[in-house]
Formats: C-alpha cells, structure tokens, sequence
C-alpha cells in the first residue's frame, strides 16, 4: 500500500532527525510519498510569509496525515506558535503523549509505561488575552467547553478500550477553578459511566503531580485540560529520559499530525549530533495510525534492542554515535528485523 503523506522538516535539529526518520521508514520497507514543506514558521516569516502558510494547511487537509519536525517559537513575542495554529486550524483536539521507559536508559524508574490525553485547542490556550494598558494589568481566559472537554475525554476512554488499558484517571483543579476545572471533572465523571470496565478516578492536578515522581507506576491513561496536559506531558517525559526519546502525536476526527516534541536546538543544529529518538518513536505512532502496524512494530522492536545493548547510540543518552551513525545502525536492524 502506497501512502501519500505530509512532511514538515521543521528548523533547527528538526531537518537532521527528520531525514534520519524517513531513512528508517524507508527500510521498513513503507511506500510513502511525502509532499515535503521546508518554509515554515520563523523561515516562512523570514520570506514575508505567515508562520503557518496556507499551502501547508492545505496539504495536511488534503493528504490527512503529516509528520512534522520542531519549529522554533519565538518567547514573549512574535508570531504564535505554529504548534498551536496546526492544532486549532486542523481541529486537532487530542494530543497523544506517551511516556514509556527505554531499558538500558539511566533513568528514576523503570516500569513506566503510562500516556497523557491532553485537550488541545481550547483552556488557557485560547489566546484570549486582554492588556489593559492603564494599569498593566494582563488578563487570559481559560475557556473550557462542554463540547471541548466530552470529546477529549471520550477519546481518551476509547483509546483505552481498543488498547487494552484499563486506568483512567483525569486531572484537575476543581477545588479551586470551580467553573472550568468544575466542568471538565463533571463531564469525566458522565463519560465514565459509559465504560464500566475501566477504572476511574481524578486527581487534584498539584497532588497528581507528587503523586508521578514518587510513584508513577500507579498510573495508566492521564487525561486533561490544556495547560495541565502540557505540563504533565513534559513532567512524565523525563520519569523515562526526557523529551529526545518521547513521541508525540496531535489527532482529530479527520487529519493528524505527528511531531517530536522537544525543541529545536538551534544551538547543536548542524553538527550530526541530535538525538533522531523522540522523532522516530513518533514515526512509529504514525505507522500504527495509518494501519503499518507490522513496520510500525519493527522499527520499535529494533530501537528497543539498540538502546538495551547500548553499543550505536548518541551522546545525550550515554553513547557517541552522530545523527546519521545511529540512523544506519537503526535502518539495518529493521530491514533484519522486515526479513525475518
């Protein structure tokens, strides 16, 4: 099967990782024709264009699945992060993140094996922001729907069930946010009663995060608003070795779109040293997505063996090897892994 999908190189790293993904792609042995978009984010500002520019909208519209690599975001300034603009343009209100530990990885534990359901377009990630240039005083609106909120939590109920996952639990701020947080826990506590074979609880979100870095073996599927999905996103990401070896995943009814979620690094941009981890554990994601789930299976079967031997890997997590070192050594074990 032939598929036609979208490739979003990114900046900084995000070209070197990119290139190293589509190499173990290629030796998975899966046909994919990729409508490659360089001019994104600051590069497209750069050349007087939007940060998202329409052609790569449409392209994602029209293939339905994309790939994406890190784009810069400006801090304080600038344009909006081209993350977010994807994520309310294409509808993608369910970011996937899961944090899954890497044997032979020094790491706090070694038994994680959880993911974080985040809702994605809406809390204080809106962009309603008001400045009141009288008395400095900046305000921002975390708006949280009914609408928003049932479908971000009944996908993370579904996921659970066609996974076999059998924990729920859903995170939030209900003491004190009465209205928003107050919300989103009621409805959470509706869904539930539509999947009574999977466990059920809530977390106040402070308690929750406490409860990860002590004992995060406790928990399985994570689900909640933006904001605290984002931060409990990068906080079980380094229970498991940090954000170069964790996969990410932005999903709607219709298109998806799948990126690395650590940054850009600019600072090491170049030099064949980045960690291509993070970017093909979300190739794999995409693979099971668009039904490859035998490469899918392969290329993390090999990944799997090479961090557990230690022997090809690069030199954030241990080892020596450059960007491409790692991404040969990785292509050949799962053309092995494809032939056998």
């Amino acid at each position: 099967m032939s598929h036609e999908l979208t490739l979003l190189p990114g900046d900084g790293i995000g070209p070197e990782v990119t290139e190293a993904t589509v190499q173990v792609i290629e030796a998975a042995g899966v046909d994919i024709v990729w409508d490659r978009h360089r001019v994104i984010g600051a590069t497209a500002v750069e050349r007087g264009r939007p940060a998202l520019p329409p052609d790569v909208v449409e392209s994602i519209q029209e293939r339905g699945t994309a790939l994406k690599g890190p784009v810069t975001t400006p801090v304080g300034k600038g344009f909006t992060s081209v993350n977010v603009q994807l994520r309310q343009r294409l509808d993608l209100y369910a970011n996937v993140r899961p944090a899954t530990s890497l044997e032979g990885l020094d790491t706090p534990f070694d038994d994680v094996d959880l993911i974080i359901f985040r809702e994605n377009t809406e809390g204080l990630y809106s962009g309603i922001e008001y400045f009141d240039d009288r008395l400095d005083i900046a305000d921002s609106i975390a708006r949280v729907t009914r609408r928003g909120s049932e479908r971000i939590i009944r996908f993370c109920f579904e996921y659970a069930r066609e996974h076999g996952r059998d924990h729920v639990t859903l995170a939030h701020k209900a003491n004190i946010l009465k209205k928003t947080s107050g919300l989103f826990l009621d409805i959470g506590n509706d869904v539930a009663a539509d999947y009574p074979e999977i466990e059920y609880d809530d977390r106040i979100i402070d308690n929750l995060c406490m409860q990860l870095v002590t004992n995060p073996e406790r928990y399985d599927c994570i689900v909640s608003t933006n904001l605290f999905g984002d931060i409990l996103s990068d906080l079980t990401a380094g229970l498991v070795g940090g954000l170069g070896v964790t996969p990410g995943a932005n999903i709607g009814d219709e298109l998806a779109v799948f990126e690395a979620v650590h940054g850009s690094a600019p600072d090491i941009a170049g030099q064949n040293v980045a960690n291509p981890t993070a970017m093909i554990r979300t190739a794999v994601m995409m693979l099971q997505h668009i039904g490859e789930p035998d490469a899918a299976a392969a290329i993390e079967g090999a990944l799997f063996e090479m961090y557990r031997e230690g022997d090809v890997l690069t030199r954030d997590v241990g080892g020596n090897a450059s960007t491409s070192e790692f991404a040969d050594a990785l292509a050949d074990r799962v053309a092995h892994h494809v032939e056998a």
